[in-house]
């Protein structure tokens, strides 16, 4: 009597061989689909991963997501270092780090008349140093980090910071950081400036080092 199948019992455990399977292609892996049946998922390119797809669909081959920072740089204070009291005061012209040891990750920062423009959407770490030296009649500093969402219509202060100033003879330095959080989805209308208000004529550091800016993308927004 011919027989048209092979009941689950007849077939003994370890019994189904490489050789009893059907041929397939390199590198298709074996799965299940959504009615439970078996399937072969398409071979990937070389360098994906194999990603799931949730419940009730097979896994599929993809480009792996990005690790790590994509994105870094540091740029120093290079412009005028004089400073007017009673006014917000915006730096611009800010040079890339250039010393030996140091390297940017990704396209770098650009900045113009002191905006600067993210080279990536993301989720960024920005810290800002100032190195600030006045007079003895100077009582206080105030130094921001500001964040636009629409190409400068509109800019929000993600970080502030009022250095007091002690009355004392003759010149009077000091620094000082703000560290902001900015998600930028849109590089072309999302940006950063820096400003700083002082009671009295100041001078910002404007040397290598000296007075500077960093951002870091610390991943997707």
């Amino acid at each position: 009597m011919a027989i048209d199948k092979v009941t689950t019992p007849a077939v003994a455990d370890d019994s189904v061989t490489l050789a009893k399977m059907a041929p397939g292609t390199d590198g298709n892996i074996i799965s299940y689909d959504a009615s439970g049946n078996p399937v072969a998922v398409a071979t990937g390119s070389a360098g994906q991963v194999l990603t799931s797809a949730g419940a009730g669909a097979p896994p599929t081959f993809a480009a792996a997501s990005g690790g790590g920072i994509t994105q870094a740089d540091i740029l120093y204070y290079s412009g005028s270092n004089s400073f007017s009291a009673g006014s917000q005061n915006t730096f611009s012209s800010w040079t890339r780090q250039s010393q030996s040891g140091y390297a940017k990750i990704g396209d770098g920062v650009t900045e113009s008349s002191g905006v600067f423009t993210l080279p990536a959407t993301g989720i960024y770490f920005i810290q800002l140093h100032l190195y600030i030296y006045a007079g003895s009649d100077v009582t206080y500093i105030t130094t921001n980090i500001y964040g636009t969402q629409n190409n400068g219509s509109n800019w929000t202060n993600l970080a502030s910071d009022d250095t007091s100033i002690k009355q004392v003879v003759g010149q009077t330095y000091l620094s000082s950081q703000q560290f902001a959080q900015f998600d930028c989805t849109n590089t072309s209308t999302h940006k950063i400036y820096t400003s700083s208000y002082g009671t009295h004529n100041y001078n910002v550091g404007n040397s290598t080092n000296g007075s500077y800016i960093s951002f870091i993308r610390l991943g997707d927004t």
